[in-house]
């Protein structure tokens, strides 16, 4: 899996703006900003920021479900 890059965050406010290649990505207020900010300063801040994203998907999705493993649910 490639390393996730290209993600910034600004905190305004009361919440959090995370941004992905200038491109807003996600807006976070209350806790849920604040459990952000702990984790993206504990750990490695573009995985974090692509986690509470929704884009840490790679592309292999449609690979994935053409699988015969998971074709039984058709």
């Amino acid at each position: 899996m490639s390393r996730a890059q290209g993600f910034t965050y600004e905190e305004e406010g009361d919440g959090v703006v995370v941004w992905h290649h200038g491109r807003r990505a996600a807006v976070l207020r209350g806790d849920r900003a604040g459990q952000f900010l702990r984790e993206v300063t504990s750990g490695d801040a573009q995985l974090v920021m692509a986690r509470w994203t929704g884009n840490y998907r790679r592309g292999n999705e449609r690979s994935a479900r053409r699988h015969p493993r998971n074709a039984a649910g058709r």
